[in-house]
């Protein structure tokens, strides 16, 4: 069983939702993602996504589009990021990590061979915004070999025989974008994403969690109502920027949001 499954089982034998922070790998400072990743998971962070930085990352908003700006300015590839991984698994094992970006730099090393490397390098999974179920065999063929999940990413406007082609192939888990924007964009329905969320699971051989909006303890437990979890990126990475001890921050921010998941409140959005 793969780590991210095992987490998932974990989870669900334990009636607890998936909290899932994303930070960008090499911001606020190379020095500090590998240790941030140990303090969020310390507050309770189930599995963690660490994002890529790109040039062009169409589908986020202005904070983490300026998070992959200074990461790549301290020269944050690809290479450095599958190197935290691997200083991560050094002290943690069995937390899933899944890498959140876009299909220009894997496809520039190649599918199979960015597999071995992200496989060895101690990734469960891989989140490729751009890459359309349509063009992703080659990926989930060498992803498969490698024990890699290539998580999918729906969107409200997803078409219904997109949403089955994806069904098909859902691996880890699948990411629901809770409304159609940018991230950190403040647009949640919390109504009409868990509709959309609870007609999901019905049908979804793996968990759904939600995605986009999600910035504090209300909404992360407002969410998780119809959700098996939660995704927190932009207000996590715009608290790390600003934090003089981002190691400390990334805890601090973190758990308000395990306690409301833990606890099952229905919070109300402010």
């Amino acid at each position: 069983m793969s780590r991210i499954d095992a987490k998932f089982a974990a989870l669900k034998t334990n009636g607890r939702k998936a909290l899932v922070p994303f930070v960008t790998a090499g911001d606020p400072s190379l020095e500090a993602t590998v240790p941030v990743l140990h303090a969020l998971v310390a507050a309770g962070a189930d599995l963690l996504e660490l994002g890529v930085p790109f040039s062009d990352p169409m589908a986020d908003g202005p904070v983490i589009q300026r998070s992959s700006e200074r990461a790549l300015s301290r020269g944050a590839g690809l290479a450095y990021v599958l190197g935290c991984v691997r200083a991560f698994r050094d002290r943690d094992a069995t937390t899933p990590v899944v890498l959140m970006g876009y299909l220009n730099p894997v496809e520039i090393r190649g599918a199979e061979t960015f597999a071995q490397d992200a496989a060895q390098a101690g990734v469960d999974g891989v989140l490729l915004v751009d890459l359309p179920p349509e063009e992703a065999g080659d990926f989930e063929t060498a992803f498969d070999a490698h024990g890699l999940a290539l998580i999918r990413l729906l969107a409200p406007t997803t078409p219904a025989e997109r949403v089955d082609r994806m069904l098909e192939g859902a691996r880890g888990y699948l990411y629901y974008v809770s409304f159609a924007g940018v991230t950190g964009a403040d647009a949640l329905d919390p109504a009409a994403a868990g509709a959309r969320i609870a007609a999901l699971r019905e049908r979804s051989p793996v968990p759904v969690l939600a995605g986009f909006g999600i910035k504090d303890a209300a909404s992360a437990a407002c969410m998780a109502e119809q959700a098996d979890g939660v995704v927190v990126g932009s207000a996590l990475v715009a608290a790390l920027a600003v934090a003089a001890d981002p190691v400390r921050a990334a805890g601090e921010f973190l758990a308000p949001l395990r306690a409301a998941l833990g606890a099952g409140a229905a919070g109300s959005l402010r």
